[in-house]
């Protein structure tokens, strides 16, 4: 396959940013810290690393980023369990890049038990050639490695790679990675997204057509 499809997760596969933005509320009263909705939403795409990190103000220690990082997210599972479901028109999406020989992959900086969580609830991880989540990186959004490193995975070359995200960061990381962009508008307004290629409220906007012309541009 010569022309690849990455997708991030969350925001993209499933429209969950309100129910981590809860997650961190619920998170940070806890540990007695405040943090804005403003703030969380311009944090998306971050690691939990950087995230932590911010909200405490510190360099926390790696004991400190692991055991803050689960509690989060045990937060988050529990609150998001009864109410995940696929972003509308993935599916269709999922099977109109097969048939258009994409190779599919899954970039995201969310831990690999939440990437377990959302694709095996979905019934779609047998969709992606790869996935890279954050225990495969150094760096995160909005550094490119991610991109790159799921583009070398795939064997394809990144100006024949299409990125689906819906944060600022990550449109960052995969123009920087030298990829086309479509911004996904779950999260953040068009305003935010602006160095995307395109611009979608959700998956039924896509067609074959719409994706060719992005690779030729």
């Amino acid at each position: 396959m010569t022309k690849a499809a990455i997708f991030d997760m969350d925001g993209v596969l499933v429209d969950n940013t309100l129910w981590h933005i809860d997650a961190w509320k619920t998170f940070s009263e806890r540990h007695s810290v405040n943090i804005s909705d403003e703030q969380i939403i311009n944090n998306l795409g971050n690691t939990n690393a950087d995230y932590l990190n911010f909200l405490f103000g510190r360099t926390l220690s790696p004991y400190e980023i692991i055991a803050y990082g689960i509690e989060k997210e045990e937060i988050y599972r529990k609150l998001y369990s009864e109410h995940i479901k696929p972003l509308n028109g993935l599916m269709d999406l999922l099977d109109l890049l097969d048939r258009e020989a994409f190779s599919i992959g899954l970039a995201t900086s969310a831990p690999s038990i939440n990437v377990d969580f959302t694709l095996d609830r979905l019934d779609i991880k047998n969709r992606f050639r790869t996935i890279v989540d954050v225990t495969s990186i150094k760096k995160g959004k909005p550094d490119p490695e991610i991109y790159l490193l799921a583009a070398q995975r795939l064997g394809v070359t990144t100006s024949k790679c299409i990125v689906f995200e819906d944060s600022i960061h990550g449109i960052q990381a995969a123009v920087s990675a030298g990829m086309h962009t479509i911004g996904v508008l779950t999260s953040q307004r068009k305003e935010k997204l602006g160095m995307a290629d395109y611009l979608i409220s959700d998956f039924r906007e896509i067609t074959a057509e719409l994706l060719n012309r992005i690779l030729r541009n």
